[in-house]
């Protein structure tokens, strides 16, 4: 998995690698939904194994920004204690209902995720801070787990990839 990879990088502080081989799992994340999406090899367990690397890939990124850049978070802590707040309730709320993670790979979500990618890309990579594009990508990302925490308390039974709010409620 390559978030473990990515966890020695950190801790052995090679920024350089870190900052490609973090790039290359959004890549490689990226090409794997879409390759599973269209030749049809999805599954319950696919999509929930799906999610966790999501995570952990995201994680690794934020944690990677604590390690090179620990100012980040001083001048970031409300918005980092919202979404962590709003992330938890998310997870909480599925594994209590559901006994496993929610999953829904919303159409948000999917957005959301590409804002985080991109964000992520350009502040490893490109000279200042992407103001904009963080709060872009904080915004789509607390709309994400809002949605998904509204999702869990109107879908009894556990669903993967469901579109969003607005096709549960068209019954799809």
């Amino acid at each position: 998995m390559a978030v473990v990879f990515l966890g020695v990088l950190i801790a052995e502080h090679r920024w350089t690698v870190f900052r490609w081989f973090l790039l290359a799992s959004f890549f490689t994340d990226a090409v794997d939904g879409f390759l599973a999406r269209r030749y049809g090899v999805i599954s319950g367990a696919g999509a929930v194994l799906d999610s966790i690397g999501d995570d952990l890939t995201v994680a690794a990124g934020v944690i990677g920004l604590l390690v090179f850049d620990p100012s980040f978070f001083r001048r970031q802590l409300v918005v980092i204690i919202v979404l962590g707040s709003l992330y938890v309730i998310q997870m909480t709320a599925a594994l209590v209902r559901y006994g496993k993670l929610s999953s829904f790979h919303t159409w948000l979500a999917k957005v959301a995720a590409v804002s985080q990618g991109v964000f992520f890309i350009l502040v490893f990579f490109a000279p200042g801070f992407p103001q904009l594009v963080f709060y872009l990508a904080v915004t789509l990302t607390g709309l994400d787990l809002i949605e998904e925490i509204i999702m869990v308390l109107l879908l009894g039974n556990w669903r993967a990839d469901v579109k969003g709010i607005f096709w549960i409620k068209k019954g799809g």
